[in-house]
């Protein structure tokens, strides 16, 4: 395994962190601590996970992974080798089982006393805010929604000072961003630098061959902020295996959850049968291309990765070990100049 620091910290994670979200829908609990065991065996120390997990976010299983996870410290004791992320639901029409109380004060304490519970443990490592409250980085659009623009600005200033008294509190170690844009981060950055609160170390976004919309804009402000990505959604729900080429495989994610096709486009599909045919070309499997490639973008802190098999785990995983040559990634970038972006 290769290892990163987190940002302004001596935080050591895993450059392959365990994504959890399949824990408690598509995935048992006895074959959730399966996964995390095998992680830890191949030095994976960082997993990632949320109080809207698992997915599709519905009530009847609000907080089933995190309980999962929590079931596994318990088990195992091995709380003390994972640095642990988790996050707090944003409003959205996906959250409504929730709350709908933003990021207030009560909101956050809510949502960190529960996640705490459910996790059977007393501090999360990495708290992260799941979305903006403003309605942008939404899936299936390209851009920023300008037409129906109204200025609205959320309360940076107050989300970081509930943050601040549970870092205080020994609660949370540090905090992070997710599905955020750069205005966002920069505001954020600034709020705590004018006001000597905590800062905002990570961002996590989806990235993948057939998304690379965080490389305009985005990966500038990281790289000039230190801010580190972990990214999620590097197989593209799997589009990305190249299972879903010649039809919808029996209990796959996108055959079980048709609105899970924000990168199922035909563009999509053209550029993953390219990308298939360099993986061939050079004796990789498109996962381990497609992995390979993200595991080695200078602004990439950790690859989240989940899986529903086992046998799926181990080849991700396998993805560290694998160094793309100048000769491969130039023969990406070309599909990306003719086919850039297919997944909004």
């Amino acid at each position: 395994m290769k290892y990163t620091t987190l940002p302004f910290t001596n935080i050591k994670v895993s450059k392959i962190c365990l994504g959890t979200m399949t824990f408690g829908e598509q995935n048992t609990e006895a074959e959730g601590h399966e996964q995390m065991n095998y992680a830890l065996d191949q030095g994976i120390n960082f997993f990632d996970t949320a109080e809207l997990y698992s997915v599709p976010a519905k009530a009847e299983t609000y907080g089933a992974t995190e309980r999962i996870i929590g079931s596994w410290f318990k088990k195992t004791g091995n709380r003390d080798k994972v640095i642990l992320a988790s996050k707090i639901a944003g409003p959205g029409p996906y959250t409504t089982h929730i709350r709908d109380k933003g990021f207030s004060k009560q909101a956050i304490s809510e949502a960190i006393e529960g996640s705490l519970k459910r996790l059977r443990t007393d501090y999360i490592d990495l708290y992260q805010l799941h979305w903006p409250l403003r309605p942008v980085n939404l899936f299936g659009l390209r851009s920023f929604p300008h037409e129906n623009f109204r200025k609205q600005e959320d309360q940076f200033v107050d989300v970081l000072e509930t943050l601040d008294g549970f870092v205080k509190q020994g609660k949370i170690r540090q905090i992070g961003l997710s599905n955020e844009t750069p205005w966002g981060i920069m505001k954020y950055l600034r709020a705590s630098e004018e006001h000597n609160l905590p800062r905002m170390i990570t961002l996590q976004n989806s990235f993948s061959l057939i998304h690379r919309s965080f490389e305009t804009g985005l990966s500038e402000v990281c790289m000039q902020e230190n801010i580190g990505l972990l990214v999620y959604s590097p197989l593209a729900f799997g589009v990305l295996s190249g299972k879903y080429l010649n039809g919808m495989p029996e209990g796959a994610r996108v055959t079980l959850f048709p609105n899970f096709s924000r990168y199922s486009s035909e563009e999509s599909a053209a550029a993953v049968r390219k990308y298939l045919e360099i993986a061939n070309k050079h004796g990789l499997t498109l996962p381990e291309l497609s992995l390979a490639f993200v595991n080695q973008l200078p602004f990439v802190t950790s690859n989240i990765i989940g899986a529903t098999k086992l046998s799926q785990l181990k080849e991700n995983i396998n993805s560290i070990n694998i160094e793309l040559s100048k000769e491969i990634i130039d023969e990406i970038n070309a599909v990306h100049a003719l086919i850039p972006n297919p997944a909004p």
